[in-house]
């Protein structure tokens, strides 16, 4: 989605992102081994399972297993859970988990999502095809089991997420939500600030091509994201539309389903600001929460059956509005919010009270850059760097002083005398003359200590094409949403430079940035922090 120049300074990125992203799809790999071995007990015990066919949209036979709470009265009807598969995962999934709530009450019923394993079709992320599917299934469901038709939920990790919301603004049957590490909006998740995510879409392409089967739609979708195909650019932005749940937020919010999100701060296929943007669109019975982690992490010791606090909450959210169960969480803040650095949760009346208050990092004077060599700032490697900060608060560090400012522009705010607790969506704004038409910032916000170790708050990449070269444009970034706190004596700092393996680059070679702050409009960024 942007000039196809190939430049010296790019081959090695590329090689350095298949590198990262093989590393990623080992961890996935190893993920979803684990998560096999560690349901075979909680499936063998789980007498009450069974595999089962369905006859999906257009005839394509879905793969599925029912799970029944056991001794089921006969005659008495049970709130249904309908779960799709998360991507490039197995039927069996969910089971561990499906078996819990099979004990709470609900009969369960999850199934692979076409075109993946040994379901039929072809993939079509989220498209029309899956969405008909998810009614399909639960019209299998009323058919087959003692389901009760007035008492519908779907739930889903990743993939599953975002179906889960797109049906449930499709069928008016859905009655509750929960969409875990899911995407409301795919264009914000995988081309924000109009830059190619391209570790998440290799990951992701590279999953499909091992355990699915691409259609010829998809294939194509993503050689031209890959190719930085402007021509195709609105197509491909139309074509993610359709497959996002914010296209749909007034039938939603219309069909009336109660809509429990819940995201990492880390995560780096669908980044936590879209899920907040599109809260706020909601009007339904809602609820965020937002933990450190990655893509998916923080829901998986609760796919091995293990305790977990995101399907906790879950099961909670569909007890009260599925079961009818007065457990309060109706009454709770909506908002819950757990810091990456400190240890319990916060509530918020919503997602506007979570930045109110805000702080300014001034970016004065004027600084040039060079293009196309990476600085040292990054925001990591796909799936793992979202994993480590949540396992040990390890984030993507960088060394602030040793940095190059040939290829790396700095400012850094005096040291705090308390501590800084950040908490929302960061905002760059600044003054940009490019030297080339098209081009590629990244910016980071990092935490730097006293002996200058930049550890990393948020980040976020921008692109631009069509620019006159020589003269100066507004930037205006949101950084990715977060919550992290700032020890006293620390600083903060931002850091833009112009490669980062994460995202494709587009700024040719020999390229230049200058940034500014005029009189009349200052640089700064904007740090939402909370009142204490």
């Amino acid at each position: 989605m942007g000039p196809g120049r190939a430049t010296a300074s790019r081959r090695p990125a590329r090689r350095a992102t298949a590198v990262r992203t093989t590393a990623a799809g080992a961890v996935s790999a190893a993920l979803i081994a684990g998560t096999l071995i560690g349901l075979a007990p909680a499936a063998q015990a789980a007498a009450s399972v069974r595999f089962v066919d369905i006859t999906g949209d257009g005839g394509t036979v879905l793969k599925g297993n029912v799970v029944t709470p056991a001794g089921a009265d006969a005659g008495r009807r049970y709130p249904l859970l309908v779960l799709p598969t998360s991507w490039s995962l197995p039927q069996v999934e969910y089971l561990a988990q499906a078996q819990e709530l099979a004990d709470s009450g609900y009969i369960v019923l999850s199934y692979n999502v076409r075109g993946f394993w040994q379901s039929g079709g072809q993939i079509d992320v989220a498209g029309p095809a899956d969405v008909a599917d998810a009614s399909k299934v639960i019209d299998w469901a009323l058919a087959h089991t003692d389901a009760d038709p007035r008492h519908i939920g779907m739930a889903g990790v990743s993939y599953g997420a975002g179906i889960s919301l797109l049906a449930a603004a499709h069928d008016k049957r859905i009655k509750a939500v929960g969409a875990l590490s899911g995407w409301a909006d795919l264009i914000a998740s995988i081309y924000s600030g109009r830059t190619q995510h391209v570790e998440a879409a290799a990951l992701l392409d590279g999953s499909a091509t091992l355990t699915g089967r691409e259609s010829p739609e998809v294939r194509q979708i993503f050689d031209d994201f890959y190719a930085s195909n402007l021509a195709k650019e609105q197509d491909m932005i139309a074509w993610g539309a359709k497959r996002s749940a914010a296209t749909y937020a007034d039938q939603l919010n219309k069909n009336g389903a109660a809509v429990f999100m819940a995201n990492a701060w880390g995560d780096s296929i669908f980044p936590a600001n879209q899920y907040a943007d599109f809260y706020g669109k909601l009007t339904v019975p809602k609820r965020l929460e937002l933990r450190p982690g990655d893509h998916a992490t923080a829901e998986l010791s609760g796919l091995l059956g293990l305790p977990n606090d995101v399907w906790t909450d879950t099961e909670r959210w569909f007890d009260h509005y599925l079961k009818g169960t007065d457990n309060g969480v109706d009454r709770e803040q909506p908002v819950r919010l757990k810091s990456r650095t400190s240890g319990g949760y916060e509530g918020y009346p919503d997602w506007k009270s979570v930045d109110a208050a805000r702080g300014k990092l001034a970016l004065a004077g004027s600084t040039t850059i060079h293009a196309n060599v990476d600085s040292g700032a990054d925001g990591g490697v796909v799936l793992l760097s979202g994993l480590l900060d949540q396992v040990a608060q390890l984030p993507p560090v960088a060394s602030i002083p040793l940095l190059p400012r040939r290829w790396a522009a700095v400012w850094q705010s005096e040291r705090y005398g308390s501590t800084q607790q950040v908490r929302g969506t960061a905002a760059l704004h600044t003054t940009l003359t490019p030297t080339a038409e098209s081009g590629t910032l990244v910016a980071y916000l990092y935490d730097v200590g006293p002996l200058g170790l930049g550890k990393l708050v948020s980040h976020a990449p921008y692109t631009w094409h069509g620019r006159t070269p020589g003269k100066a444009f507004d930037v205006d970034l949101d950084l990715f949403s977060t919550a992290y706190d700032v020890p006293a004596g620390h600083r903060l700092a931002l850091v833009i430079d112009t490669v980062d393996p994460l995202y494709t680059e587009h700024n040719p070679s020999g390229a230049q940035l200058t940034f500014s702050s005029p009189v009349d409009d200052p640089s700064y960024v904007s740090v939402p922090l909370r009142e204490q």
